[in-house]
C-alpha cells in the first residue's frame, strides 16, 4: 500500500463505498454501496481501477485533501467548483470527469455542488479501508464499514490495476427528466386515484431524504384497502407508502424488508439518478416499457 491522502476537512458527509454486499438480503444485511453506481464506476475507469474499487462519496461538496505522494485521481458525479492549491503556487481548476494527476503536497479541495448531491473520488489503486462482510461500504443504516471521514484520517492506496486511459474529454451523462417505474407488487392496495396522482405529479423531494430513502412531497396517495401489511422483501427503488399516504423512494442502505405497501419500483437504470435528487426539486414519473 501507498501512503495516499490525508483528509483535511471531511465536509458535510463523506464517505467510503465500493459495489457493496450482494447476496446477503437473506440474513438481513442490506447492499448498500455506492448510490451513483455509474458516477462511481465511471470515476474508477477514469484512473486506471476496476469496478469494485472503493472511492469517496461526497455528500455536496467541502471534502479538502492533501496528496502525500504522486496520484492520479477522478472525481465525476455532482457538478461543482473543484480546484487545486500549492503552496506558492497559484489555484488551478480540477476538471470533472477526467483524470488529473496531483503532486506530493497538493490539495484538492471540492466545492459546495451547484448540480446533483453526490461526487465521487476515485484515486489510482483505490482507496484501502478494513473489508466488513466483504464490502468497503458504510452502511448509514446498518452502521457497516469504515466509519464516515474526519479531519486528519489518512487513506492509503491500493495496488494499481490498468493504466491510467488517454483521454482529454468525457461525453456528459444525460440525466433523466423523468424516472421510470415499474408496477409494484402492492399496486393494487391503492385506490385508482393514486395510480393517476403518481404519474400525473410533479413530485417534491423533501429535506427528509438520505442514502435511506427520499420522502417525496405532494399529494396523498389514497389506498383501496386499509389493512396491515405483514412484513415482506424490499429493493432500492421501492416506492413505500405509509399509512399517511406519503410516498418514500427507498434508497440504497434501506433496510431489506418492511411493512408498508409498495405500489410502484423505479427501473433498475433509473436508480443512479436518485443519488443526485437535491431536496426542494422537482421529480417526475413515467411508465417503464
Amino acid at each position: 500500500m501507498s501512503a495516499g491522502i490525508r483528509v483535511v476537512s471531511p465536509g458535510m458527509f463523506t464517505i467510503v463505498e465500493d459495489v457493496g454486499r450482494p447476496g446477503l438480503a437473506n440474513q438481513g444485511v442490506g447492499r448498500s454501496g455506492a448510490m451513483d453506481r455509474r458516477s462511481h464506476d465511471l470515476a474508477n475507469r477514469l484512473v486506471g481501477n476496476a469496478p469494485d474499487a472503493a472511492t469517496l462519496e461526497v455528500l455536496l461538496g467541502g471534502l479538502v485533501f492533501e496528496a502525500l505522494e504522486p496520484v492520479w485521481l477522478a472525481i465525476t458525479g455532482a457538478r461543482g467548483p473543484v480546484r487545486i492549491e500549492r503552496e506558492g503556487a497559484a489555484d488551478r481548476p480540477f476538471d470533472l470527469d477526467l483524470p488529473v494527476q496531483l503532486g506530493a503536497g497538493e490539495r484538492t479541495v471540492v466545492g459546495t455542488a451547484q448540480e446533483g448531491m453526490r461526487y465521487y473520488v476515485a484515486a489510482r489503486g483505490g482507496f484501502a479501508a478494513i473489508p466488513v462482510l466483504g464490502s468497503r461500504s458504510y452502511d448509514s443504516l446498518a452502521q457497516l464499514g469504515p466509519p464516515p471521514l474526519v479531519a486528519g484520517d489518512v487513506l492509503q492506496l491500493g495496488q494499481a490495476g490498468g493504466e491510467v486511459p488517454a483521454i482529454d474529454s468525457v461525453a456528459p451523462r444525460p440525466v433523466p427528466d423523468r424516472l421510470r417505474l415499474h408496477r409494484g407488487p402492492r399496486a393494487d392496495w391503492f385506490a385508482p386515484t393514486a395510480d393517476s396522482a403518481l404519474f400525473g405529479t410533479p413530485w417534491v423531494v423533501g429535506s427528509r431524504s438520505n442514502r435511506t430513502g427520499i420522502r417525496l412531497e405532494g399529494p396523498l396517495l389514497e389506498r383501496s384497502r386499509a389493512d396491515e401489511l405483514p412484513s415482506e422483501g424490499t429493493v432500492p427503488g421501492s416506492i413505500q407508502v405509509s399509512s399517511d399516504g406519503v410516498p418514500t423512494i427507498l434508497g440504497v442502505d434501506a433496510p431489506v424488508s418492511g411493512g408498508y405497501p409498495v405500489i410502484a419500483v423505479v427501473a433498475r437504470q433509473d436508480l443512479d439518478a436518485l443519488a443526485q435528487l437535491r431536496p426542494g426539486s422537482a421529480v417526475r414519473f413515467g411508465h417503464a416499457s
